[in-house]
């Protein structure tokens, strides 16, 4: 696992493929903060428990599950629907405008695509506020993916199989390490995104998944950098 970019790993790839939230934009805009009050209190309403225990098994559900959603659906049979657009029911005015990696994006050679357990509008939403939405050829979401999220191998198979992408040609920029574990089965390149100064102290120590480094090749805490550190050597 590097911290710097080695462009003879990324030369061949034609495939780029972003996890959205906490990736796309950094981990301190706090914007996924936002959707994580929103889960707590749909947890809440539902089993009509305390916050703080409402707020436990939320976090249970997510470890166990891979999101709150697909824990509510198989614990609670929940409509995914209404859960996705209460969840993302956020104010995006505060992410700032991202033109330099916006540029970096779209100077990538090959396809660029999001990959997220989020919705398709929570996506759109955010990369329109970044200023990035058109670089992208498609989003992928939890929809997409048959409401199965990543880490599950399923969702990655529809992914790669939709968009016929061959592993070994394409990488994947993520913020938790073991949702790299199948790209990287797959001959991927990967790189995991950190909060800036590699301190991720808002995370529970399940979220930092520190026994999979192995399915990392490069970890950054500036998206936008390493891109741009990139560029010069690609074709």
């Amino acid at each position: 696992m590097s911290t710097q970019p080695d462009p003879a790993r990324f030369a061949h790839i034609r495939d780029w493929v972003f996890d959205l939230d906490n990736t796309l934009y950094p981990h301190h805009s706090n914007l996924f903060a936002q959707v994580d009050v929103n889960m707590t209190a749909y947890v809440q309403a539902l089993v009509n428990l305390p916050r703080d225990e409402a707020r436990k098994l939320q976090k249970d559900l997510y470890r166990d599950y891979g999101t709150t959603l697909a824990g509510l659906m198989a614990r609670y049979d929940i409509d995914p629907d209404d859960f996705l657009a209460k969840a993302h029911d956020i104010d995006y005015s505060g992410l700032k405008p991202d033109p330099d990696l916006g540029e970096a994006i779209k100077a990538l050679p090959g396809r660029k695509f999001i990959f997220t357990n989020g919705d398709r509008r929570h996506a759109e939403r955010t990369a329109t506020q970044l200023g990035i939405l058109e670089h992208f050829e498609d989003i992928f979401d939890i929809v997409a993916g048959g409401l199965t999220p990543k880490p599950d191998r399923k969702p990655y198979d529809a992914f790669v199989g939709l968009h016929k992408i061959a592993g070994s040609n394409a990488a994947m920029f993520e913020d938790i390490a073991r949702n790299l574990h199948v790209p990287k089965a797959m001959g991927m390149t990967t790189v995991l995104i950190v909060p800036n100064n590699f301190e991720p102290t808002f995370a529970e120590v399940w979220e930092r998944d520190p026994d999979q480094t192995d399915d990392v090749d490069f970890v950054t805490d500036d998206l936008g950098s390493f891109l741009r550190d990139l560029l010069p050597q690609l074709d």
